[in-house]
C-alpha cells in the first residue's frame, strides 16, 4: 500500500509509485511541431534523442528507429485530430527498478500530443521583457545541453518570471555567463554579427538554433558566431531573441532599461518560413 493525497491504495495501482522518471528525473525528451502531418526537423530530433539516450547510458530498443518513432507520433497526432499543428512530447524513461543505482537500463517511453493555433512562424511585435534569473545556475557540462526530465532550474526561473511580471528570464552558468532563456536558446546581434553562446557553456544543444545558425550562415550576410555572451553584453546589444522549435523566434524587446529593435528577428522569421515552404 502506498499513501497518494492521503489516500491508501496498492501500489500496482499508481503509476508513479517506482517510475524513475518521477523519482529521479531519470529520462530524456524531444518537443516536436507538426505541420500539415509531417514532423519538422524530425531527423535532427531523432539522432538528438538517440544521443542523450546514450550519454546517460539507457539501452535503445532495437525497435527503436526513426520510421518506428515517426509512425508512433503520427498515428497519435491523426487519432488526436491535429495533424494540422500540433506539439508533441516523446518523453523516454529508464524503467522501474533500483534506487539511485537502476536494477537495468531499458526504456519505457510516453508520447503527447496537442492541438497548437498557429502552423507557420511568425514574429510578435508586443513587448517582451527579459532579466537575469540569478537564483541557481546552470552547470556548465554535458548534461546541461540534454532535454532531460531534470528541468527545476527551468521551472523555478518560471516562477520567478511570473512573480516579476517578466515574459521570460535568461539564465547563467557557473561561470556566471548567459546560457539560454527559459523556454529556448539566446541569440543577440551585435552590428553585423549573429552571436550565441556554443554548446560547451552549458546550454542546450537546441534544433532551432541548429536551423536559425545554417540559415543565417548561408542566406544572409550575417556574420555568425558561437562565443562567450557576459551579462554585460546584453545592454549593448542591438537585438535579442530566443528560439525554439514550438515558437519559432521569439524576439525580446526589453531587458532593464534597454530596449531592441526586431528587425534582423524578422528577416530571420521570414528566412525559416521560406525554407520551411511556409510562406
Amino acid at each position: 500500500m502506498i499513501n497518494f493525497n492521503g489516500i491508501l491504495q496498492d501500489s500496482d495501482t499508481n503509476l508513479l509509485e517506482q517510475n524513475r522518471g518521477f523519482l529521479y528525473g531519470d529520462g530524456v525528451f524531444e518537443t516536436l511541431k507538426i505541420v500539415d502531418g509531417k514532423i519538422l526537423f524530425f531527423e535532427d530530433h531523432y539522432f538528438r534523442l538517440m544521443a542523450a539516450m546514450r550519454i546517460v547510458r539507457m539501452e535503445i530498443p532495437m525497435n527503436f528507429t526513426l520510421e518506428y518513432l515517426e509512425e508512433q507520433v503520427l498515428s497519435l497526432v491523426k487519432n488526436n485530430k491535429c495533424e494540422s499543428s500540433a506539439r508533441v512530447r516523446i518523453t523516454v524513461y529508464r524503467n522501474n527498478g533500483g534506487f539511485y543505482l537502476p536494477t537495468n537500463n531499458t526504456v519505457s517511453f510516453l508520447i503527447q500530443a496537442s492541438a497548437i493555433e498557429s502552423s507557420t512562424y511568425s514574429v510578435s511585435e508586443k513587448e517582451y521583457e527579459v532579466d537575469l534569473y540569478k537564483d541557481f545556475y546552470i552547470p556548465k557540462q554535458l548534461l546541461s545541453s540534454l532535454k532531460t526530465t531534470n528541468k527545476i532550474i527551468h521551472v523555478t526561473g518560471s516562477i520567478f518570471a511570473k512573480e516579476n511580471d517578466l515574459d521570460n528570464c535568461i539564465l547563467l552558468n557557473d561561470s556566471k555567463h548567459v546560457v539560454e532563456a527559459l523556454q529556448g536558446n539566446l541569440f543577440m546581434l551585435m552590428g553585423n554579427t549573429l552571436i550565441t553562446p556554443p554548446v560547451s557553456e552549458g546550454c542546450l544543444n537546441g534544433i532551432m538554433r541548429k536551423q536559425i545558425l545554417s540559415l543565417a550562415k548561408k542566406e544572409t550576410t550575417l556574420e555568425v558566431v558561437e562565443q562567450v555572451i557576459s551579462p554585460f553584453d546584453l545592454q549593448k546589444a542591438d537585438e535579442l531573441f530566443v528560439t525554439n522549435v514550438i515558437k519559432g523566434i521569439q524576439p525580446i524587446t526589453k531587458y532593464r532599461k534597454k530596449e531592441f529593435a526586431i528587425e534582423t528577428t524578422k528577416m530571420l522569421n521570414d528566412i525559416l518560413n521560406q525554407h520551411l515552404g511556409m510562406n
